[in-house]
């Protein structure tokens, strides 16, 4: 009598099931999304569909058909503190020490829009970021530094078409082409309706300076990506990684609709289009997220908006490694939480990226903190190995499962987005808001509950916390830097300042781009409170409705 074999799948299920060795601690085996995992997985949960190859459609895989094998991701570590001056020194610090790419933090009044003399700015120059007043701070921060030769990331968003002018500036000062600058503006607004909070105007005439920075580089600035459509900061208010790559991608489609929407051609400007996006500690959760988000944003730019060009289907992102996840908390443990966000950004395939600092939990990151997250960078690249093949993680019966669940998730909210009206009406009806509130409480009571660990915060703890060093922004700082604006009025020709001001009133009030309005201005050393300010007048300022 011939004795049929078992399936071996069954034989392991029937093993896990009856085993007395199994896990009953009560932790979370989902993701932090809240996808539950299962113990295994095999060949049953792969997808049907063909082979997927790296640099083809719709590059789940990458978009580079080398990989790391034709380059490295750009190592650009986010930086600014203090005045410009101070700030020139901590650039040419990093870029002494391997960086290649600069990433430019601005403190809050600039990030605001208001001028360092501004009362409501006292207490908070230079203490999250580098103040930039005026087209002279700009030539201060760049002094040395040959803008044709880098590429620089701005991450700044109501004020982003002002800043991105001071830059285009400095270019003119330096005599460097604009057709030759490259780098990134964050110039994100809906995010800021979403999450972050920095927004002044209301949201449409928000989206008109977001469509006039994109229409105007399109043509002067072919090289610049005018927009990081960021969900860094969606994901630092608390969002899920699949609420994260849903709305990110949905307020991208948002910006593709306006500019369409202004008479562009889809394949004019989709390609500078860029992305930032989180990396977090949930390992393979964020691998699988980075993957979907270029397969979904390919297949929508293709077979939504109908672009030809190629180019145009390429999701390109930066990643940074999430601060919400570091702890003040035994913070040494913070490089090691770095390091494998960092890595998780890596095996997802990252054009550039930043690792946060062990001691950002406290205050901006002291000279040693940066060198040593440079470093993490560093020895991901050159040490480990992982570069050496392309989407090392394709295949993997785990990874690509996650990469389908996290594109299924998105999908289904895009569809309750539609069912709302668009992003802004959602926006409106506080749908984000909601989402991501409700995320968050969900996991903070995961961890009061201790059903998921965070080392050294509600589970291996020490009594007493030895401090580490922190740096500290000399309050004379601010002084100088009050004084500095001050003596820029005070120098300038006033005519033409007022002039150039007079002139972008008048253009807010109609319909023309308002790039070039504001590069006069910027030119005439009008400060970033004072251009602001003229815009104001036109669009007024938002105020946003409380979620309950």
């Amino acid at each position: 009598m011939k004795i049929r074999a078992k399936d071996p799948k069954q034989v392991w299920k029937e093993e896990f099931e009856s085993s007395q060795t199994r896990r009953k601690d009560g932790l979370e085996t989902s993701t932090i999304s809240g996808v539950p995992v299962k113990p295994l997985y095999t060949s049953d949960d792969l997808p049907s569909r063909a082979e997927e190859l790296p640099g083809q459609y719709p590059y789940t895989r990458g978009i580079h058909p080398t990989g790391y094998r034709g380059r490295l991701w750009t190592m650009r570590q986010f930086s600014g503190f203090a005045t410009a001056e101070e700030t020139n020194r901590r650039y040419k610090y990093l870029l002494g020490n391997g960086q290649t790419g600069l990433s430019v933090a601005f403190d809050m009044p600039t990030l605001m829009g208001q001028d360092s003399d501004a009362p409501t700015s006292r207490g908070e120059i230079g203490h999250c970021g580098v103040a930039i007043d005026s087209l002279a701070d700009m030539e201060t921060l760049f002094d040395g530094i040959p803008l044709g030769e880098i590429t620089t990331s701005m991450t700044i968003n109501s004020p982003a078409a002002i800043l991105l002018c001071m830059y285009l500036a400095v270019a003119e000062k330096q005599g460097v082409p604009f057709v030759k600058l490259g780098g990134t503006l964050q110039n994100d607004i809906l995010k800021e309706f979403i999450a972050q909070k920095e927004f002044i105007f209301p949201p449409e005439p928000s989206m008109r300076l977001v469509v006039d920075s994109i229409e105007y580089c399109a043509k002067a600035v072919p090289k610049w990506n005018t927009i990081s459509i960021s969900g860094y900061h969606i994901r630092e208010a608390g969002s899920t990684a699949a609420q994260e790559l849903a709305f990110t991608l949905a307020d991208g489609m948002a910006y593709v609709d306006a500019c369409i929407e202004r008479g562009m051609r889809i394949d004019d400007f989709a390609s500078r289009l860029s992305f930032f996006f989180d990396a977090h500690i949930d390992f393979f959760e964020e691998i699988a997220k980075f993957r979907a988000a270029r397969r979904i944003w390919a297949r929508w730019m293709r077979e939504k908006y109908g672009a030809q060009d190629e180019r145009s289907w390429k999701l390109r992102f930066h990643t940074q490694t999430a601060g919400v996840s570091l702890t003040a908390q035994q913070p040494e443990l913070n490089i090691a939480r770095t390091a494998l966000e960092a890595m998780s950004a890596v095996l997802g395939g990252t054009q550039s990226l930043h690792t946060n600092a062990m001691d950002e939990v406290f205050a901006l990151p002291t000279d040693r903190a940066a060198r040593l997250a440079l470093r993490t960078q560093q020895l991901i690249a050159f040490e480990t190995g992982v570069g050496s093949t392309i989407d090392p993680l394709g295949g993997s019966y785990f990874v690509e499962a996650l990469t389908d669940e996290m594109e299924r998730q998105a999908e289904a909210y895009f569809k309750r987005i539609e069912d709302l009206g668009g992003v802004i009406p959602a926006i409106e009806a506080s749908f984000f808001q909601k989402e991501i509130a409700d995320a968050a409480f969900r996991y903070q009571s995961e961890l009061e509950q201790k059903r998921r660990l965070i080392v050294g915060v509600n589970e291996f703890t020490v009594d007493e916390e030895e401090p580490i060093e922190i740096l500290r922004i000399d309050p004379k700082l601010e002084r100088e830097q009050v004084e500095r604006v001050r003596a820029v009025r005070a120098k300038r020709d006033q005519a033409r300042c007022s002039n150039s001001l007079s002139k972008l009133r008048t253009a807010a009030s109609g319909r023309d781009n308002l790039m070039p309005y504001i590069l006069d201005a910027v030119r005439a050393y009008a400060t970033e409170g004072e251009i602001m300010n003229a815009l104001i007048e036109v669009f007024g300022v938002y105020t946003e409705r409380a979620v309950i």
